[in-house]
């Protein structure tokens, strides 16, 4: 009986083992279904992450990269950018941008968006961005979400569309401007030969002094009526339709032809000091001859605008490492700090209202980049500023 007691006693303990051990293994199959799907949604958001096309990152209060997903790492490849500043890896710098969204929505407590121009691998690439606090519970340090969109080619698109327009505003009024002036002109030229031709029939009647002022008057009107034809021909050139392909172009030329649409500019201002140096020999670069004055006369215009017609300006061309190079520097006032990553951006200007609408340097930079050039703005305030614009041989 002892003994049967005993049997059932283990029986009893081996089936609570069975039932502890089954439910041991429950808990431990939850347990991993739990982890299984809490696995199952780091993946999900991880694949979340890597769909965003944006450029996103995580930064700390002092604007340290803590997180990026992977299209950070398709602009900056082979690089680890966790704990790094994300000044020194977007603006190259050792300092803040002043006007760094992140900042704004730390102070402000809520989304900020802002437009800027970083130069990343050569380029020079345009961002919309925006910057939304984080709140972390359970730490007292704030963190900053940044989502970055490159918009370049949207914004090339946009100062297309804005070109067009000018350009074909600019075709009525050149085609209007070549009859209100060719024909006047024409008329001038024609009564300037007459009188010359007068003239030979009185040499006799008036004195030699007389005659030869009359000579030197009517051939200088001579004269600048060729220089009015040429100009009306060269703003012709800037209303013609775009080629569809390139031809070979000489920089040195288009630099003369701009500067003598603009040679009145010069004139009107006595205390403006133009200096020209064109290298020689000049090889040709593959352009469209029409976008590059108008390139040229953006450039030249501002720098007249900078220097408030007491300054200096220079303008060179140049050779070097498979390039052909123009630059037009000023002495004038200088572009801050903090305008100079949206020089280039449509309708953003430094200029007074009424001075400017801010398409010039948006449309010089798409012409450049169609003709796989780049511009290069070295300004410091104060000084005055230097566009260098170079093109592949």
């Amino acid at each position: 009986m002892g003994n049967k007691t005993a049997l059932h006693d283990l029986i009893g303990i081996e089936h609570h083992k069975l039932n502890f051990f089954q439910e041991l293994q429950q808990n431990i199959q939850e347990l991993k279904g739990i982890n299984r799907e809490s696995e199952d949604q780091r993946c999900e958001i991880a694949a979340i992450l890597d769909g965003i096309t944006d450029v996103m990152m995580v930064l700390s209060e002092d604007l340290t990269i803590i997180s990026v997903n992977r299209v950070f790492e398709q602009l900056f490849p082979g690089l680890n950018p966790i704990g790094k500043k994300c000044y020194t890896l977007f603006r190259e710098s050792e300092h803040a941008c002043p006007e760094c969204p992140a900042f704004k929505s730390l102070s402000t407590n809520s989304v900020c968006k802002d437009t800027a121009i970083f130069r990343i691998d050569g380029k020079n690439l345009q961002f919309d961005m925006v910057a939304s606090p984080l709140k972390t519970p359970g730490t007292e340090e704030d963190r900053i979400l940044i989502f970055k969109r490159d918009v370049t080619m949207e914004k090339e698109y946009q100062a297309k569309f804005y070109q067009a327009e000018k350009m074909a505003t600019i075709g009525v009024l050149a085609a209007g401007v070549a009859h209100e002036i060719n024909n006047p002109m024409a008329a001038v030229a024609g009564f300037a030969e007459g009188i010359q031709r007068r003239l030979t029939r009185l040499d006799d009647k008036i004195p030699d002094e007389l005659a030869e002022d009359l000579y030197d008057y009517t051939n200088t009107i001579l004269k600048e009526c060729l220089r009015c034809q040429d100009i009306v021909k060269t703003l012709l050139s800037f209303s013609r339709p775009v080629a569809s392909e390139f031809i070979p172009v000489d920089i040195n030329q288009v630099a003369e032809d701009t500067l003598r649409l603009l040679d009145h500019q010069f004139r009107r201002y006595q205390q403006m000091e133009l200096e020209v140096k064109l290298a020689s020999p000049m090889q040709s670069i593959l352009g469209n001859e029409a976008q590059l004055k108008q390139v040229l006369l953006n450039l030249l215009t501002n720098a007249v605008d900078a220097i408030e017609h007491n300054g200096k300006i220079n303008i060179e061309t140049f050779v070097e490492n498979k390039h052909v190079g123009v630059r037009v520097s000023d002495s004038g006032c200088g572009i801050p700090e903090a305008s100079r990553g949206m020089l280039f951006e449509p309708f953003f200007t430094t200029k007074q209202v009424g001075k400017g609408i801010g398409i010039g340097l948006s449309t010089c930079y798409n012409i450049v980049r169609e003709h796989n050039g780049e511009i290069i703005v070295d300004s410091e305030e104060g000084k005055g500023s230097s566009f260098t614009v170079l093109f592949p041989l």
